[in-house]
């Protein structure tokens, strides 16, 4: 038996600090514990030892000096390693949160600062109600981004309180009675996938959310386009180098909030951070339509994305009906137009996937390798050369590109075969010119070979644009994807082209429009407004008849037709060499480019990856691809995780199917994204 002397002996002071709900400051508690007290037993006697009666469920401790929380409730403080000099904070893991979206709307709620991001950002998702949380992420922005924005807010003398949508009471532990991230294909559609209002009869699902209907909405449909004034306040011309700095402040997505140093009520952005997005589907992805719908109208409006002027107007064109159908107070509600038996939808979705579309030349199909054979024009840039092109007999076969003398001569050896696997594939289009041009970066062992192809016309571009794609990621034409390809960019092309024959604007339609407010502040600065509101009412013309939903569907797909699309920057320094070069991360390769020209030097493939990994002593990403190639390189413009969890993040949303049960190996993902740390 021990003395009472012995115990003391074993015994020590613990002094905790108890974050009060309802008062101002923080009160110190004593404790006297032992090293053999589990950590769950020290928050028992603190609960004793404050005498206050309320639903403390929610708190843990966290411990100042190690920054993190001591959520294993079984260890002892012996194992947890807490001595007497430990700094120890009781306090509630849930606490607000302000969340800037991609429409510019801030939302404060209540967000697990204890989970990891991954986890919290899923919660996140599931109040504001969209689907596919793992395409996003917090971004914590660099100090001066909110301090313009305020700078804006007081010039429209308006609170910026009050652009604040306050889901104070949203139920983040539970999540809705059914989570928005779950879908079958029976489920009940939750919104009308023409004008994309929330279908009432399942707005009862989210009665225990604080997404109302009128929120719902709020989130659902575009913002009015901000003043030009505004605009102007918040472009800038940023080079890669800039462009590569922005994306240094991506979240760690094995780490909480708490251990990231963020504050209670700081406020943060959320953001689609991997430019993959897995079923889009207007039934029941209202909101995320419209966020990324938003996402892609800044990116193109601050010209963080390059685009053509010509693809401006078009964007500007589709802005411009989006937002006269947002603010129409009477959009069609095709809710009730537009009911079918949802059994009866799956049957004959059912039917046609078991017929496999149509049943002709089915045998013939899968015997012939397609091909395309035609005259098409090429040109090679040399120095002091000008652009001559000179028209050649081509041949595309499997991912390959052979070309001839002439057609007589494509039985023999060509003149050369350039083979697309892994090549960046660029548009070269002026359609009021009738230019179809592809520019192919070919990678060879020293960097890129350019070769630029010109066609004749609109369907054969499409068709050796679409073959180019697909080859570049090692498809060939006999892939399901190629004919869909084809179309989309046969129906982008016609979006450019100039409706000649279409009436003129009313000029009351141009007076209404202020144009500046639907193309980037530089695009603006070329044009007269009179001039630049007819070019847009002009491309306005191709898309006036396109519903809500559709509209916004045609933006997001125009924008990843984008050469720039999807690719992310980091300024990052290779082994061996002596200059700093900027990274891109895509989904589905790497680039390494010149920072001083902007120019592609080498590309490489995930596909073609073997291992990745990274020494956390000199901070060193290393990467092995097949071929004996391998790579190195330490990041300037932020942590190497951020860089290694991209490329994990791609990769781990390579795996998913529409046939997984819409259940995320969260494992997998931290096993890809944590580099072993």
């Amino acid at each position: 038996m021990l003395s009472s002397s012995d115990f003391a002996s074993a015994s020590w002071e613990l002094i905790v600090r108890v974050d009060h709900p309802n008062e101002e400051e923080q009160k110190e508690v004593t404790l006297r514990v032992s090293g053999d007290l589990h950590v769950g037993g020290v928050m028992l006697k603190l609960v004793e030892q404050i005498n206050v009666a309320q639903d403390w469920s929610d708190f843990a401790l966290w411990w100042e000096q190690k920054h993190c929380w001591l959520l294993k409730t079984h260890w002892t403080l012996d194992k947890c390693g807490v001595q007497a000099d430990a700094k120890l904070l009781f306090t509630p893991q849930h606490k607000m949160l302000r969340l800037r979206l991609p429409n510019a709307k801030t939302v404060r709620l209540r967000v697990s600062f204890s989970a990891v991001v991954f986890k919290a950002v899923s919660d996140i998702c599931k109040i504001l109600n969209i689907r596919r949380s793992e395409e996003l992420s917090l971004l914590k922005p660099s100090g001066d981004y909110f301090k313009k924005k305020k700078k804006k807010d007081k010039s429209n003398r308006e609170p910026i309180i009050e652009d604040i949508l306050n889901l104070e009471g949203s139920p983040t532990t539970s999540g809705p009675p059914v989570s928005p991230g779950l879908y079958s294909k029976t489920m009940t559609p939750t919104y009308d996938p023409i004008s994309g209002t929330p279908a009432s009869s399942t707005m009862t699902w989210f009665s225990d959310s604080p997404l109302t209907e009128q929120n719902c909405s709020i989130l659902a449909f575009s913002q009015p386009p901000q003043s030009p004034e505004a605009l102007a306040d918040m472009y800038q011309p940023r080079s890669l180098v800039d462009k590569a700095r922005l994306n240094a402040g991506w979240l760690d997505s094995s780490r909480s909030l708490m251990e990231q140093g963020i504050q209670e009520d700081e406020q943060l952005l959320l953001r689609f951070k991997y430019y993959t997005f897995f079923d889009l589907n207007p039934k029941y992805d209202a909101v995320r339509i419209n966020q990324l719908y938003e996402q892609a109208r800044w990116a193109i409006l601050l010209e963080e994305i390059d685009c053509t002027e010509e693809e401006m107007l078009i964007f500007a064109a589709l802005q411009y009906h989006i937002s006269k159908l947002s603010l129409s107070a009477d959009t069609q509600d095709f809710a009730n137009e537009s009911e079918v038996d949802e059994v009866e939808a799956a049957l004959s979705n059912l039917e046609v996937t078991l017929e496999g579309g149509k049943a002709d030349n089915t045998l013939e199909d899968i015997t012939d390798i397609p091909k395309l054979a035609d005259h098409l024009k090429l040109f090679r840039p040399k120095k002091l050369i000008l652009k001559a092109f000179k028209q050649y007999w081509f041949i595309f076969k499997d991912t390959s590109i052979a070309y001839f003398k002439n057609k007589e001569l494509e039985q023999g050896e060509p003149i050369e075969k350039l083979n697309l696997r892994g090549c960046e594939v660029v548009p070269d289009v002026n359609v009021a010119g009738r230019k179809f041009g592809i520019k192919l970066l070919i990678p060879v062992a020293d960097g890129m070979n350019e070769v630029y192809l010109r066609c004749d016309h609109e369907n054969q571009y499409a068709q050796w644009m679409a073959a180019c794609i697909l080859a570049s990621k090692g498809k060939t034409m006999a892939d399901s994807s190629y004919q869909p390809e084809v179309l989309n960019i046969l129906s982008f092309l016609r979006m450019k082209n100039r409706n000649s024959t279409s009436q003129a604007a009313s000029n009351n339609e141009t007076m209404e429009m202020n144009p500046e407010c639907f193309v980037s502040p530089r695009c603006a600065k070329k044009h007269k407004s009179k001039q630049l509101a007819a070019r847009i009412l002009e491309a306005h013309q191709n898309v006036a008849q396109m519903p809500l939903v559709e509209a916004k569907l045609r933006f997001i797909q125009a924008w990843q037709s984008l050469p720039e699309f999807g690719l992310t920057y980091y300024l990052v320094r290779f082994k061996g060499s002596k200059k700093d070069d900027i990274l891109g991360v895509s989904y589905n390769r790497l680039i390494r480019i010149d920072a001083a020209t902007g120019i592609p030097i080498t590309t490489w493939r995930f596909t073609n990856m073997k291992q990745w990994n990274v020494n956390w002593e000199i901070r060193q990403v290393a990467i092995e691809f097949d071929q004996n190639v391998s790579i190195a390189f330490t990041c300037l413009s932020a942590d190497c995780k951020i860089v290694h969890e991209y490329i994990g993040g791609y990769i781990f949303l390579s795996t998913r199917s529409k046939d997984q049960n819409e259940t995320l190996d969260e494992d997998l993902f931290h096993k890809l994204t944590g580099g072993q740390e």
